[in-house]
């Protein structure tokens, strides 16, 4: 397929009705439910957010900085401790969380792209916030990807906790191209979502434990690319969603042991027009995704909305678009997408975090450089 046949497909499917594309409205910056602040400028890449019990936040910047941001905008010094980053391209600082029980233990944790013989891999370290709150004490890389590749694309990267405590985190395919079959087979953890007790070791009723020649960390694998990654507190589902080649990018529920098809099947088509795979969008013994965009959103990451401030918005899952500049509500019920919206498209930002503070706010991390924090209040 040439590269003009291949477009004239995406604008095809842009356009078929829901089931496939699905629509979706533009909500102007009167209309938005919201006010927008600006809490931070003056930052490079923001790639992660995460909430400390004072109300202050944990910031990554892709070039390799981790800062302390307080609700009232002040941007601390690069916090000491984190280790050094391959910063090219997608790699660099990527996501960061806290512990559930942060309050306890003050473990931080984050990935980001570690150098390495070979190449570079997606990691997942811990450390100990100090009580001055400028060091990460005690660093401690828990996880790597493998195998190793040269160039920085696709590294996934997004943490969720569970309800139990486990960690879990998504690796991305690291962009092999023609595709390469790696994110579908098991002796390694390139294109997956791994599951990891807090302490790194593999839990022991993972799907893959004991069995010969499959990596016992996966938890589900076909993954070309996520980027966001979060559980539904009501029903404790985990969601991610991944990008597309040209077009397909997916929102999907990761469930225990299962394959999500990449790169055998896909909503989209290879950069060069060509079919990927088998040129199908569905397989036997592959999940489907629930929603599926095309041309693509770019997504950054994701949060679940379950506090009070906008009443209308709970339970709906909140996503940046890097593409699309936008944050996009998908409003679900039982677990379906029933209506799409976009918002803070006048803006034309790429919005790369995003994450639900205490009080019920909506925070957003830009993609850019500069790059800014911006706070999300009820009108």
């Amino acid at each position: 397929m040439k590269l003009a046949a291949a477009l004239a497909l995406i604008a095809m499917l842009a356009s078929t009705p829901a089931g496939s594309a699905e629509r979706y409205s533009v909500v102007p910056a009167a209309a938005a439910p919201f006010t927008v602040e600006t809490v931070a400028g003056g930052l490079e890449y923001v790639w992660g957010i995460a909430f400390l019990p004072d109300g202050s936040m944990l910031v990554t910047e892709k070039p390799g900085r981790l800062r302390r941001i307080t609700a009232d905008g002040a941007v601390s010094a690069p916090i000491g401790g984190v280790p050094r980053v391959v910063y090219e391209n997608q790699g660099g600082l990527l996501d960061v969380a806290v512990h559930p029980d942060f309050a306890g233990n003050r473990w931080v944790y984050f990935t980001y792209s570690r150098p390495g013989a070979g190449g570079s891999s997606t990691a997942l370290a811990r450390g100990v916030l100090s009580a001055d709150l400028k060091a990460l004490n005690q660093v401690r890389v828990l996880w790597t990807s493998g195998p190793r590749f040269d160039g920085a694309g696709h590294f996934g990267s997004r943490i969720a906790f569970d309800r139990s405590g486990y960690v879990y985190v998504t690796s991305g395919d690291r962009q092999q191209y023609p595709s390469d079959d790696i994110a579908q087979r098991r002796d390694n953890t390139v294109g997956k979502v791994v599951r990891l007790q807090g302490d790194g070791s593999v839990p022991n009723d993972n799907p893959f434990i004991g069995m010969d020649g499959i990596d016992p960390a996966i938890w589900s694998y076909g993954h070309r690319n996520p980027q966001g990654l979060a559980f539904d507190p009501a029903t404790n589902r985990l969601y991610s969603v991944e990008h597309g080649p040209l077009g397909g990018d997916e929102l999907n529920v990761i469930r225990k042991g299962r394959n999500y098809g990449w790169p055998v099947v896909s909503w989209g088509v290879n950069y060069d027009g060509s079919p990927v795979g088998t040129g199908k969008h569905r397989a036997p013994g592959m999940v489907n995704s629930i929603r599926h965009w095309t041309p693509v959103i770019a997504p950054g990451g994701m949060a679940f909305y379950n506090r009070r401030a906008f009443r209308k918005w709970r339970g709906d899952l909140l996503i940046g678009g890097l593409g699309a500049t936008a944050l996009v509500r998908l409003d679900m019920e039982d677990g379906r997408v029933v209506r799409e919206q976009r918002f803070l498209t006048e803006r034309g930002q790429r919005i790369r975090a995003v994450t639900v503070a205490p009080d019920g706010s909506v925070y957003l991390g830009t993609d850019e450089n500069p790059a800014q924090i911006l706070r999300l209040v009820p009108r």
